[in-house]
């Protein structure tokens, strides 16, 4: 009887140095702040402002994505003019340990809400919410923004506002109808 190779069971990841329980979220705040502040200069250089930067990990592959946007929209000649100079910065300042990959884009029409600036430029705007676990047997819900306030988003649901709850929050995003 011949035995195929598994693939393991568990996956380790290294570490710049020890990480207790709860850490990893806090090392991760930080990559993010320390290539905001990297990128502000070649996005402000760009005519643009920083919507926001995300690390992310997908398909086994470490994403860098900054996020900008610009009256009007972003064009592809911003996202340039911000990628080649970061890029160099990154490479020079080197705040990431391993490989990755830095996407520049637009934040997007239907850009997600994260920071109280972002809810607060919004308010009335038509958003979507996703939620971690269902309420009334939903977990999406799109309505006005009617509020921010401490991590509560309150949104106006067919004339009845609903506030949902920091840790309910899953993403709020703008919504965009076709």
């Amino acid at each position: 009887m011949r035995v195929e190779p598994v693939a393991p069971l568990f996956f380790l990841s290294t570490w710049p140095g020890p990480c207790p329980v709860g850490k990893a979220a806090e090392y991760m705040r930080k990559v993010t702040d320390v290539c905001a502040e990297l990128a502000l200069p070649f996005v402000e250089a760009a005519g643009c402002t920083l919507w926001d930067v995300e690390y992310v990990r997908e398909a086994g592959t470490w994403y860098l994505r900054v996020y900008i946007d610009a009256p009007g929209g972003v064009n592809i000649d911003q996202c340039e003019a911000v990628s080649r100079p970061l890029s160099d910065k990154l490479d020079e300042c080197d705040p990431i340990e391993g490989s990755y990959v830095l996407e520049v884009g637009s934040a997007g029409a239907d850009r997600a809400l994260k920071k109280p600036e972002h809810f607060a430029a919004f308010l009335g705007s038509q958003v979507d919410v996703k939620l971690y676990r269902p309420r009334e047997g939903r977990k999406e819900f799109t309505g006005a923004l009617a509020g921010y306030q401490d991590g509560d988003v309150t949104v106006e649901i067919g004339g009845t506002p609903v506030t949902f709850g920091k840790k309910e929050l899953a993403l709020v995003r703008l919504h965009v109808e076709f």
